[in-house]
């Protein structure tokens, strides 16, 4: 059972909310070519009337003989009335903060809108209710022949008659909004946001559905769809789970999956967390195991993908989904196969290590057939193994493998040397290429040892401080969130700490990559506090970090930037612009 939600939190009942029934005479329809010659408004709160405005208006053109004898308002009434310039200002301010009604809202907010902007007014922009919307919405055509202002008036039995005179007009309103209201609550409409939602374009299923939002808890954590088997339809997570669960039902959920989803679900199970990493975590655990059929990771997981190198007589490097040898040191994860792809020729040619998939003898053999080598071998690109010496083979391997633990140098060095060839071929295009691949080892690098580093940590206790002044501490064992809680504000948080270091899950479970980056995000965030770790943290010095920081600081600044290289390391700068926004590289000693 949750307790009790706050008014802000479930939505403003439509009891307690403050509502100005508007209506407007005009010389025209359109505000471009019209103006108004009456209001008339009504001020209405938990049904009962607490006050009134009306005015004539003196347009300042001619009204219409047609209007004229419509409306009864003719030139000779309106001579004497205040213009708009004095009349609006009291209007807004009788308006308020309320919610506005109006019969053709369109039309008459229409009107205001245009006289706020030509008297150089602020138009508050307040919600707008349209009885005429919300009747073809809640009435059936065999109730009423059609929703004009008479036709309802007369159907909720309204004392007052619409006489196309501004005030009758909006006392008459008044007695058609409260009777739509009477036949909405049947709905379960009670709020301005079920009004909104139940006006909104959403299908039939989502307004009959409405009602698997109430009662959720205003709180952080995971929220999941269920059908009537109770199997997992969707899984989602949020800062405040029951107004996220109510955006389902409401217009502004457009994507068609989902409302196919909102169809077949019967229940939505919240899942109250301590913090918005542990709703994180809990998505991402929940996905990965219930598999359901309406995230689009179900059927898409995260696409990752690893470099490493392979365990042979003459290894060469190779992409895996997950590396397995824990001897074999690895290179990313890489977003997807084809970035992959691309770091993984990348390095191959900065260590000209072999591309490929022969089997080669534990022994080298001299193979007569491959005394030339191949096509990579007379680029310079390849040491040749096939030709039976293994030795320079095994040295590339050596630097590649040193390079992958988490020193760049080797890398950087190259990639350089060839930024400055090509540089002085003005190939500036290509050498963007190449400092893009430069950026992405390097933050692969930073990533690799950063989760790696997190993985291999026994415990890690941290702590970050809320807006309210508390805690939200987090447990952190090999990678994997092990435990989360909130000190509140005021209390002293260490005896949490040391609660939920025994109370932390310690079984041994499988780690998803995807938790681990949101663990380790978490932990740069600013004011995150480290309470405890089981050992040191640590990252490589020359794994990348400050080239990362330097190559992204440069590409920011501008679209063209200068590459200087200082003791063997990059930096950048921006220059001038440059035709085409190419990037163009130059070097100094």
């Amino acid at each position: 059972m949750y307790e009790q939600l706050a008014t802000e939190e479930l939505g403003l009942t439509l009891l307690e909310t403050t509502f100005v029934i508007v209506d407007l005479e005009t010389t025209g329809g359109s505000p471009k070519q019209a103006a108004i010659t009456e209001i008339g408004a009504v001020k209405v709160r938990g049904g009962e009337i607490v006050g009134e405005f009306a005015t004539l208006v003196n347009p300042q053109v001619a009204i219409p003989p047609f209007i004229a004898a419509l409306t009864g308002i003719t030139d000779t009434l309106v001579a004497s009335a205040p213009t708009i310039r004095v009349v609006l200002p009291s209007l807004l301010e009788f308006i308020g903060d309320a919610v506005v009604v109006a019969h053709n809202a369109p039309f008459d907010v229409g009107f205001l809108t245009a006289a706020c902007v030509q008297q150089d007014l602020q138009w508050p922009k307040p919600q707008v209710v349209d009885t005429a919307r919300l009747a073809r919405v809640a009435l059936h055509r065999d109730e009423v022949p059609n929703c004009k202002l008479g036709t309802l008036a007369a159907h909720f039995h309204s004392p007052t008659t619409p006489t196309h005179r501004a005030l009758d007009d909006a006392r008459a309103t008044v007695d058609v909004l409260h009777g739509l209201f009477e036949r909405v609550a049947n709905h379960g409409v009670t709020t301005l946001e079920d009004l909104k939602a139940f006006t909104s374009r959403v299908t039939v299923k989502q307004r009959e559905k409405h009602h698997l939002a109430k009662g959720l808890p205003a709180k952080p954590g995971v929220y999941l769809f269920k059908d009537a088997q109770g199997s997992t339809l969707y899984v989602g997570t949020s800062k405040n789970i029951a107004l996220r669960v109510r955006n389902y039902f409401t217009a502004s959920e457009t994507r068609r999956r989902i409302k196919d989803m909102v169809g077949i679900a019967t229940q939505v199970q919240p899942i109250v967390c301590a913090s918005a990493l542990e709703a994180r975590v809990r998505e991402l655990r929940f996905i990965s195991s219930e598999q359901p059929r309406y995230n689009v990771r179900s059927k898409k997981p995260a696409s990752q993908a690893w470099i490493t190198l392979t365990n042979e007589a003459v290894p060469r490097l190779s992409i895996v989904r997950t590396p397995k040898d824990e001897d074999a040191p690895a290179f990313g994860p890489f977003n997807g196969r084809h970035a992959a792809q691309e770091a993984l020729e990348t390095l191959s040619w900065v260590f000209n290590i072999r591309t490929c998939t022969t089997k080669f003898r534990k022994l080298p053999v001299v193979n007569e057939s491959a005394a030339h080598g191949c096509s990579r071998f007379d680029l310079g690109r390849c040491v040749a193994p096939c030709k039976g010496d293994y030795e320079p083979h095994h040295q590339v391997v050596h630097r590649a493998f040193t390079a992958m633990q988490g020193d760049l140098r080797s890398i950087t060095h190259a990639i350089t040397e060839h930024l400055r060839y090509l540089s002085n071929q003005e190939r500036f295009e290509d050498a963007g290429l190449w400092r893009d691949r430069l950026t992405m080892l390097a933050q692969s690098s930073v990533r690799s040892h950063r989760l790696g580093q997190l993985c291999v940590t026994q415990e890690i206790v941290a702590a970050c401080p809320t807006p309210d002044g508390g805690w939200e501490i987090h447990i952190i064992r090999h990678g994997r969130l092990a435990g989360a809680g909130i000190a509140d504000p005021g209390v002293d948080p260490l005896p949490i700490v040391e609660t939920l270091i025994a109370t932390a899950d310690l079984g041994v479970h499988e780690v998803l990559t995807e938790e681990t980056a949101a663990i380790a995000d978490w932990l740069d965030q600013p004011g995150v506090r480290l309470v405890h770790t089981s050992s040191s943290l640590s990252m490589p010095v020359h794994c990348g970090g400050n080239l990362v920081k330097q190559l992204i600081s440069a590409r920011k600044a501008a679209n063209t930037a200068v590459l200087h290289v200082d003791a063997g390391l990059p930096s950048m700068r921006p220059i001038g612009p440059r035709k085409g926004a190419v990037t163009r590289i130059r070097t100094t000693a």
